[in-house]
């Protein structure tokens, strides 16, 4: 990835598609115990904010934050391509009045992992609203992408205190310390990014194609 300036005042950065995540093989382990996940570690960068980013088309972008609306609004106010743009919450709403109550959530998890991997595997931009802060949910969605050898990416959007639960803390500041010390590559982000205050507003959009070839 390289961030780079654009001819003009503003400010843009580009992701490319240069940094892939390897993983080992399925082989099992000595003594015939169970086959180790593949390891989607990457070498992952911490990104400074800008006006604009830049992601390779078929990427995976995860957009975390305590904030539930506020990572709604913020999706729907930068993504580009609104056909991306995937959650939990919404395929709640699809499936409601047609499922019973009770499957709710597994059927729309269940749908979500579906629609994610046939948009990757099709080489489709997917931008994710996290349900949570946890990184158990981080990494199913990681691994999706992994499968199917698309980049993996990550923007941490801060909220008012106000805005986080109590429960939320403890994954809330372990996500941020990670993220800070550039060790989200391991989780197998090849980048990631931590807006907060003015820089939520100075981003104005975000973008999936490739850059021009005079940048």
């Amino acid at each position: 990835m390289e961030g780079m300036p654009t001819p003009s005042s503003s400010r843009s950065v580009r992701i490319s598609d240069d940094e892939r995540g390897g993983w080992s093989s399925d082989r099992p382990r000595p003594g015939g115990g169970p086959a180790r996940p593949p390891d989607v570690a990457v070498r992952g960068r911490v990104l400074h904010a800008s006006d604009r980013l830049r992601y390779v088309p078929g990427s995976l972008l995860l957009i975390a934050s305590a904030s539930a609306s506020e990572r709604q609004r913020f999706a729907q106010r930068v993504i580009e391509d609104k056909a991306a743009l995937l959650s939990v919450d919404r395929v709640r709403g699809l499936l409601a009045g047609r499922v019973p109550e009770a499957e709710i959530e597994v059927r729309a998890g269940e749908v979500l992992h579906a629609a994610i991997l046939k948009r990757l595997q099709a080489r489709a931009s997917v931008v994710v609203t996290a349900a949570g802060l946890e990184p158990a949910e981080r990494e199913r969605y990681v691994r999706l992408a992994a499968s199917a050898r698309r980049p993996r990416h990550l923007i941490l959007l801060e909220t008012g205190r106000e805005g986080v639960a109590d429960e939320d803390r403890p994954a809330l500041n372990e996500l941020r310390r990670a993220l800070d010390a550039g060790e989200l590559g391991g989780e197998g982000f090849e980048t990631a990014l931590r807006l907060g205050g003015q820089s939520v507003g100075e981003l104005k959009k975000i973008v999936f194609r490739t850059a021009p070839k005079d940048e």
